[in-house]
């Protein structure tokens, strides 16, 4: 029986695997445990590794830190990713209000941070790790570990220790911010429902069909080209049913729109009414009747899967001029797109084309259409990513104020990197494109590495901190929780008059907390919780790993 025994407190490599799957599948499966609806997640894995190492299981100390490092950038670097598409555009109009409240939420954690490590002379590395359990944040807590150990060549093991001590309350006391929030200022959820539809309408980016009689003498004799540089407007006219023939024709930039041509117009809900008053009067066309009456063309949805279309332009494809055809709207990640000739197409994109049958077998050669080769993950341009993360990684820079050149670390810059690559890898033909379900399994595969690996390291003195006085961090961790909440919630319900479910979602995505999202989701039963999560989260992601850095950098 020694094989058994060797597997559970050997030092070999059977050993370090065996003992990652056990706390791994451990901590996962009480992350499905949930509480009045709430659950802690993929958080319980640290918990599971810490209670490991509590009970003496330990792993070879190079072993560990190698996984712990490798999983922290795997990590970041998904996430980068992931939030890389909708980094720079959540600045656009709609987006500042929102991300100038959550990077306020951000700043007043670290302010109370910096009170408490001074008022109560706590080392700020440990303060770090509070403050990222009390904001739910993992990769800040990697960031704080990876700075720790840059500047002083050790770890601290209070650094996972006050994240897990304050994780736990943190997801609640996000909760309870909401609560408090909607009980001061008498929110009835009803009401913010009815004010919600009635300043949105719909989704007024929301793709819509609809059909036109041209009557306005201004556009008649126009092409569809001038058109569009008369009104700014989204919308691609697909096909027209001409006044004089009665022959339907697919629409380019060149074609001329008649008085009395019927149109089939693609558009948004925000701009609908502006075309329709533009360019004439809608009329009841239903779809099958534009089928009816344009049979030799059909209409259909082809995936790109070549990499040679990502980042090009849909005006670069010519598609009109060389087939005939028209591309009316695009599917992206489930939304669908107005076709903007500008709109830039990327790999996994479903765009739907109109146009002879021949004409469409021709352009589906050209954006490849092979489902086979979206599963085949792009693992060349992430492991470029990474080497070039690292290396940003380790470049030296110079701060003022500060003795010593100081690094972005590991989990800067692959998170920097990311970002950039998530951002304009398309434009760049790099393809970028990875399925749902693979991106996933490398993010969570990734974060329990390094969960566990941070959990086993801090499990051997985890008891001994709390009865040393650790047990006081708990209550650090709710005042850099519920302070910041309650101040934004405030300010954003007081001065910018925001709907309580977009508020719902800001605070949650400016602490980067999904278990609180799904309550928010949950509680509202309409999308603005997660439009304004979307919103805010690329930015505050990145703000927490960097804050964490430069708090350990400057007082450490």
């Amino acid at each position: 029986m020694n094989w058994i025994t060797e597997l559970f407190i050997g030092r070999g490599m059977a050993h370090t695997v065996f003992l990652y799957a056990l706390v791994i599948a451990i901590g996962i499966g009480l992350g499905k445990i949930k509480v009045f609806g709430v659950s802690l997640g993929i958080a319980f894995v640290l918990f599971a590794g810490i209670l490991a190492g509590h009970l003496g299981l330990k792993v070879n100390h190079e072993i560990l830190h190698f996984t712990k490092d490798f999983g922290m950038i795997l990590f970041v670097y998904s996430i980068g990713l992931q939030v890389g598409p909708g980094f720079f555009s959540s600045f656009k109009t709609g987006g500042i209000t929102l991300n100038m409240l959550a990077i306020s939420t951000v700043l007043l954690g670290i302010a109370i941070t910096i009170i408490i490590h001074f008022v109560q002379d706590v080392p700020m590395q440990t303060m770090v790790g509070i403050m990222s359990g009390a904001v739910t944040n993992t990769p800040g807590l990697g960031a704080a570990q990876q700075a720790f150990y840059d500047i002083s060549g050790t770890t601290d093991s209070s650094i996972a220790s006050g994240y897990a001590l304050t994780y736990p309350l943190a997801v609640v006391g996000i909760i309870i911010s909401f609560l408090l929030l909607r009980f001061f200022f008498g929110i009835k959820q009803e009401k913010e429902l009815e004010h919600l539809i009635e300043m949105s309408g719909s989704d007024r980016e929301a793709f819509e069909l609809i059909s036109i009689e041209v009557k306005n003498t201004a556009v008649s004799g126009k092409s569809i080209g001038e058109i569009h540089h008369l009104i700014s407007r989204k919308f691609v006219i697909s096909r027209i049913l001409r006044v004089n023939t009665g022959v339907v024709e697919i629409a380019s930039s060149k074609t001329t729109l008649n008085e009395g041509d019927k149109i089939y117009v693609a558009t948004t809900a925000a701009d609908k009414d502006a075309i329709q008053a533009f360019l004439g009067i809608p009329i009841s066309m239903h779809p099958y009747e534009w089928e009816l009456l344009d049979s030799h063309f059909v209409s259909r949805r082809i995936l790109i899967t070549r990499p040679e279309i990502n980042g090009k332009r849909i005006t670069d494809l010519n598609f009109r001029s060389n087939f005939g055809v028209n591309i009316t709207h695009v599917n992206r990640s489930g939304i669908d797109l107005v076709a903007d000739p500008h709109l830039s197409l990327r790999v996994g994109d479903r765009v739907t084309v109109v146009g002879e049958a021949n004409s469409i077998l021709n352009v589906e050669k050209i954006l490849g259409n092979q489902m086979r080769r979206l599963n085949e993950p792009n693992l060349a341009a992430i492991f470029v990513g990474i080497f070039l993360g690292v290396l940003l990684a380790n470049i030296p820079l110079t701060i003022p104020g500060i003795p010593q050149p100081v690094k972005l670390g590991l989990s800067g810059g692959p998170l920097i990197i990311a970002i950039l690559v998530g951002a304009f890898g398309p434009k760049n033909h790099l393809v970028t494109y990875t399925t749902t379900s693979a991106s996933l399994m490398l993010r969570e595969l990734s974060i329990c590495l390094f969960l566990v690996s941070v959990g086993i390291e801090a499990g051997e003195t985890f008891v001994t901190t709390i009865i040393n006085g650790g047990y006081a961090w708990i209550g650090y961790g709710i005042i850099i929780t519920i302070i910041p909440m309650l101040v934004v919630g405030t300010v954003g319900r007081l001065v910018f008059k925001l709907n309580y479910f977009t508020l719902m979602g800001l605070l949650a995505g400016s602490t980067t907390d999904s278990p609180a999202l799904a309550y928010a989701n949950d509680s509202a039963e309409n999308d603005a919780p997660s439009v304004a999560y979307a919103t805010v989260y690329p930015l505050t992601t990145f703000l927490r790993v960097i804050g964490a850095q430069l708090l350990i950098l400057f007082f450490v």
